[in-house]
């Protein structure tokens, strides 16, 4: 097999260029620009391309397939080549299926929750010796590689993101999944440069759950998701899930599951609704529900979702990948009932088109409130080059709340965290970013001196 990827150097991209070279097949590629840590990774497979830049000599008859990245354009010359071969031209999510049509296809979605509950699952099987393969959309600790596909494994586990699949095909990636089982962690608004309406967002996880062919798994606390359970629970099984009863500890979160406790490290009600979703899964992938329990003793969440940055006795940091209201909200939340007697300082960056979007923007009034401190930021210079009408701080601030202070320059930030006293308190950065320049474990290191 020859496989040739078009902006091979995409995060998603080079995870599945080198999934398949490690499956023994031939791997090419190309982009116009590839970045750590996909340069270092692809060098390491033998498949880095030799120059950067677009060359349509790359594309030639003998080749099998063609994979498309978002990052490339419709009238990019290697794609109109392989047009004109008449070379099958795939998406990313596309080819995962081809890899996986002969497998049974356990697909998570939703608009937060999905990668954390897609790593719970695999650290189930991996501490429990279940051979599957799947696709994750976040590097996590232990992997060298977010895809794996295998001859072997019976099993395909897919985080599935309702963004578009390429430049060419517009449908949600989680629509060409096909799943045999699903699950669903939550519907709230997002992409709003693809979706305009959260009536349009929503028919995508309708459209979705229209798909599976066995059962869907779904979180009945969300009213969204409940709606979409109970109408797909007519043609397949539906299991409804939600939090489990629980007390936060000072090392996690203590639950309580058929009569049974279970000390666990993460914490926050969402986590602990996610960790309810990764059980059903696990269930079909032959796990009982103790054994999922006690692999889960050492699970410590997924990369950057509340990953811990530096502690001392009397301050903790985290970092969150957290950027959309209700994801914003849950995760702050979370922060404030697991260290009710700190103070917590909260700083989010306003970094993706939707978050820097006027008319989305309201979606994020009280997203904060329980922070004791609250920081947002946000560059003038992102919003201009997304194309956006300028924001002003007042406006951001009105929305967010009398609590919350706005920044427009990385220093100012940075000053301010240095400057504040950290004895007995909570620092959470959350961003889809850096704030433009801030190495986190750095600034943990420097706020424990």
């Amino acid at each position: 097999m020859k496989v040739h990827f078009i902006a091979i150097g995409g995060s998603a991209m080079h995870n599945l260029a080198i999934a398949l070279s490690r499956k023994g097949v031939e791997v090419s590629g190309s982009d116009d620009e590839i970045f750590e840590p996909s340069r270092s990774r692809l060098n390491k497979e033998g498949i880095l391309p030799h120059t950067i830049g677009w060359d349509e000599t790359k594309i030639y008859g003998d080749l099998d397939a063609v994979i498309l990245g978002m990052h490339a354009r419709e009238d990019n010359p290697e794609l109109l080549k392989a047009k004109e071969l008449g070379i099958p031209v795939f998406s990313y999510p596309e080819y995962l299926y081809e890899q996986s049509k002969d497998k049974k296809r356990l697909v998570i979605g939703g608009s937060h929750g999905k990668t954390t509950i897609t790593s719970m699952v695999l650290h189930a099987a991996k501490v429990l010796n279940v051979n599957v393969d799947y696709m994750v959309g976040a590097q996590l600790e232990g992997y060298d590689c977010m895809v794996r596909l295998s001859s072997e494994a019976k099993f395909m586990i897919l985080e599935g993101d309702e963004y578009l699949s390429s430049p060419i095909d517009k449908r949600p990636k989680f629509h060409l999944y096909y799943p045999d089982i699903a699950l669903i962690s939550g519907i709230a608004w997002d992409h709003i440069n693809v979706f305009k309406t959260f009536e349009d967002y929503k028919d995508q996880f309708e459209i979705f759950a229209d798909l599976v062919s066995d059962t869907l798994i779904y979180n009945e606390e969300d009213e969204a998701v409940k709606s979409v359970g109970e109408r797909v629970a007519r043609r397949i099984n539906a299991i409804p899930y939600r939090t489990p009863a629980y007390r936060a500890t000072s090392s996690g979160t203590v639950i309580e599951w058929d009569g049974n406790s279970y000390e666990l490290q993460i914490f926050g009600k969402h986590n602990l609704q996610n960790l309810i979703g990764a059980m059903h899964l696990a269930s079909f992938l032959g796990i009982e529900t103790s054994a999922f329990f006690e692999a889960m003793k050492t699970f410590t969440g997924a990369g950057k979702r509340l990953q811990k940055v530096a502690e001392s006795d009397s301050f903790v940091m985290y970092k969150d990948f957290a950027h959309s209201p209700s994801k914003l909200k849950a995760t702050t939340s979370a922060v404030k009932e697991q260290y009710p007697e700190r103070k917590v300082v909260a700083c989010m960056e306003l970094h993706t088109f939707s978050s820097l979007n006027k008319d989305f923007l309201p979606l994020y009034e009280g997203a904060m409130e329980k922070a004791d401190v609250a920081i947002v930021y946000f560059n003038p210079k992102v919003v201009e080059h997304k194309k956006l009408p300028a924001l002003e701080i007042a406006e951001v601030q009105k929305i967010f709340g009398a609590n919350v202070k706005v920044e427009t320059e990385t220093e100012k930030i940075r000053s301010w965290l240095m400057n504040e006293n950290w004895n007995n308190s909570v620092l959470l950065m959350m961003s889809s970013g850096n704030f433009d320049g801030i190495d986190f474990d750095q600034l943990g290191e420097q706020l424990i001196k």
